[in-house]
C-alpha cells in the first residue's frame, strides 16, 4: 500500500452490532475503507475472493465454518489479505492456532480501538501483531515456569556439602557430628535445601540429586 492509498477492510462477525460498530469506527478513519461487513463465513470467503482486500478482521467464533478455517480459504483464495483473528477468547493457545492457519494477527474483543488500529497497520506492513493481553499472558506464564525450576544456583557451599552427606545415606544427627555443627543447623540447612530445589522432603531430595548428577 502507498502513502496515498487507504488500507481496504472487510469485518466478518456474525454479532451484527459488533460488525456495524467496527465498521463505523474504522470508517470514520481516513486511513481505512472499509469494503463490507458479513455474518457468516461461507459469504465472506466470497467477498474476500472477489474484493481481495488488504486485511480481514475474522471472529473466529463461527459456524458452521469457524475462523480458522475461513482463514485457510481466504489465504487461498486472496493470498494478499493479511487476517487478523478477532476473539473472546485471551489463551494464547487460540492465537497461535489463528497464525499457523495463515492469520497475521490476533485480537481479543477487550482490546481498545487505538490497539486494533496499530493491529491493522501492523499487519498491512506484512509484520505479525498479537494484542497487548495475549502478550501479558504469554509473559506471566514464562515467568511462572521459570519459577518452577529448582534455584540451583543460589545453594551455598554448606548446603551442597550437605546435600551429599545426605545422598550417601547420614541421617542429620551423623552430618552433624561429621560437619561438627549442631543437629538444629543441620536441620535449618535442610529445610532451606528443598525450599530452594522446590522439594517436598529428604526422599524428593535423593530422587532429585541421582537424576542430576552434573549440577553437584
Amino acid at each position: 500500500m502507498s502513502s496515498s492509498e487507504k488500507v481496504t477492510i472487510i469485518i466478518v462477525d456474525d454479532h451484527k452490532l459488533i460488525r456495524e460498530t467496527w465498521s463505523f469506527v474504522l470508517g470514520n478513519d481516513p486511513r481505512f475503507e472499509v469494503l463490507g461487513d458479513y455474518g457468516d463465513p461461507e459469504t465472506a470467503i466470497e467477498m474476500a475472493k472477489k474484493l481481495q482486500p488488504d486485511v480481514v478482521l475474522m471472529d473466529i467464533n463461527m459456524t458452521p465454518i469457524s475462523g480458522f478455517d475461513a482463514t485457510g480459504q481466504i489465504r487461498r483464495y486472496s493470498p494478499n489479505s493479511k487476517v487478523i483473528g478477532v476473539s473472546m477468547h485471551s489463551q494464547p493457545a487460540y492465537a497461535r492456532k489463528m497464525l499457523q492457519v495463515g492469520a497475521h494477527g490476533y485480537v481479543t474483543k477487550n482490546s481498545s480501538k487505538d490497539e486494533m488500529v496499530k493491529a491493522i497497520l501492523e499487519v498491512d506492513k506484512g509484520n505479525r501483531y498479537v494484542c497487548e493481553e495475549i502478550r501479558n499472558i504469554i509473559s506471566e506464564q514464562l515467568n511462572e515456569s521459570a519459577g518452577d525450576e529448582p534455584d540451583v544456583r543460589s545453594l551455598t557451599e554448606r548446603e551442597i556439602q550437605i546435600i551429599h552427606l545426605i545422598k550417601g545415606g547420614n541421617s542429620s544427627k551423623e552430618i552433624a557430628l561429621q560437619l561438627d555443627i549442631s543437629l538444629k543447623t543441620v536441620e535449618v540447612h535442610r529445610h532451606n535445601i528443598l525450599k530452594k530445589l522446590r522439594l517436598r522432603n529428604s526422599a524428593a531430595l535423593v530422587n532429585f540429586v541421582n537424576s542430576n548428577p552434573s549440577l553437584y
